[in-house]
């Protein structure tokens, strides 16, 4: 199950950045399967957040995403508000720890 939008190229994601106050970029590769479980675990948890917008950006369809944002192993999970970085998670990452984390950011936003 995807509902992040997908993200085209580069130019898409940090637009989508800059027009959002609120942005999570999930980024993940075909063949990463921590990235197949944890995805719809991070879409079930941002139903509670629906000012935090996500998209989702394939390492493989845009390998510049890596350099872009500093990405050394996916999924990467990064939280933006107002087009700064304020969390990265990546590889393996802990749920309850995430939402604390962005329960705080939304709280303060």
């Amino acid at each position: 199950m995807n509902t992040f939008p997908q993200a085209t190229s580069i130019d898409q994601v940090l637009r989508y950045i800059k027009e959002n106050k609120l942005t999570f970029v999930y980024i993940s590769k075909e063949n990463c399967g921590i990235c197949h479980v944890i995805q719809p675990q991070v879409q079930e948890m941002l139903t509670e957040f629906p000012a935090i917008k996500p998209i989702q950006v394939s390492a493989d369809d845009i390998p510049e995403v890596a350099s872009q944002f500093t990405v050394f192993t996916v999924p990467a999970l990064l939280l933006f508000v107002e087009g700064k970085e304020v969390i990265r998670e990546a590889r393996f990452v802990v749920m309850e720890e995430l939402h604390r984390k962005f329960q705080r950011v939304v709280e303060n936003s």
